[in-house]
């Protein structure tokens, strides 16, 4: 079930963070994500157990997709493209006509995702990534 993010997600998102990512968010920049009035945090979760997670800021009429993970236990199940859509919904009632995200040139399954889902690519951000360096494709889709 996808929910908005609440405080006792935190722990599960960060340890999700470390999992997927090599250069994970910390316990307290995602908890920061709760007080920040231009994000929204959705979390896919099952038996109270964190599945996926998905965030974006937003300042209209755009926003940034922050982060999009799901438990590589989890994957190739279909939460991605769920939290992706829910996402989408939430932030197209909001006003928002446009969405951006960068994306690692490697990370060819999430570029699938993206692209399944309307995402076209716009642009490209040299050495945005670290650890290790990589540039990052900027994709764009209008709601």
């Amino acid at each position: 079930m996808i929910v908005p993010m609440r405080e006792h997600h935190i722990k599960q998102i960060a340890s999700l963070e470390t999992q997927c990512f090599s250069d994970p968010w910390s316990e307290a920049s995602i908890a920061e994500e709760l007080r920040n009035p231009l994000s929204t945090w959705l979390v896919d979760e099952t038996d109270g157990v964190v599945t996926g997670y998905i965030g974006a800021q937003s300042v209209p009429p755009e926003a940034d997709v922050m982060n999009l993970a799901v438990s590589p236990a989890c994957r190739r199940q279909g939460i991605g493209a769920r939290l992706l859509c829910t996402m989408t919904d939430v932030l197209h009632r909001e006003g928002i006509e446009t969405l951006f995200l960068e994306v690692r040139p490697s990370n060819v399954a999430a570029i699938a995702l993206y692209k399944r889902h309307g995402f076209v690519q716009v642009g490209r951000r040299p050495k945005y990534y670290v650890n290790p360096t990589e540039d990052a494709l900027i994709l764009r889709k209008e709601l």
